[in-house]
């Protein structure tokens, strides 16, 4: 049966962060994941591509969160995919179309959550440093407001974890025991 991990959470919420602790705690366990982030493959599409409006950012995020569920259809079983994205920025009929088509059977969701003020100052902080192609400081209020009213998609088993402090030390066996 092929799984998936959805690590989601708003903007600035730390999902990078926790997948990257996952998959190195998947590995180390012996267990077979790749990450598969949202914005890695924007990024690149920008580098080719170009960057635009937000409507052009928009169009890049949809073609990337389908280019991440067209490689996962072509992966082995076994292999995990760990999915860092904000997987609210759709309705959740496409969540479950892509999932559909990437013969995904089960999901546990890595809910990130982040109190919205620091997911705010967050993004202030690191919008000088990111590609161009992503939305400018000024997102940050239009984040306050997301991240006030963001929720799990909840497809599956959920895990709550804190996108202020470091991922949990035993995150990848709560992952795998809500994937049995």
């Amino acid at each position: 049966m092929k799984c998936a991990v959805l690590v989601n959470g708003v903007p600035a919420s730390g999902k990078s962060t926790v997948a990257q602790a996952l998959v190195a705690e998947l590995l180390a366990s012996g267990k077979a994941a790749v990450p598969l982030g949202l914005d890695t493959i924007k990024e690149g599409l920008f580098a080719h591509l170009g960057t635009g409006d937000r409507d052009y950012n928009r169009k890049l995020g949809r073609a990337s969160y389908q280019a991440i569920f067209n490689s996962v259809a072509e992966f082995p079983d076994d292999l995990l995919p760990v999915i860092d994205a904000w997987h609210g920025f759709q309705p959740a009929t496409v969540l479950r179309g892509h999932l559909k088509h990437a013969k995904i059977e089960r999901v546990a969701e890595i809910w990130v959550r982040i109190v919205p003020r620091i997911a705010a100052e967050r993004y202030r902080t690191r919008a000088t440093k990111r590609h161009a192609g992503h939305p400018p400081a000024s997102y940050a209020e239009e984040l306050l407001a997301l991240a006030e009213r963001a929720r799990p998609i909840a497809l599956g088993p959920v895990i709550e974890v804190d996108g202020a402090g470091p991922a949990p030390f035993d995150l990848a066996n709560r992952v795998l025991a809500a994937l049995e």
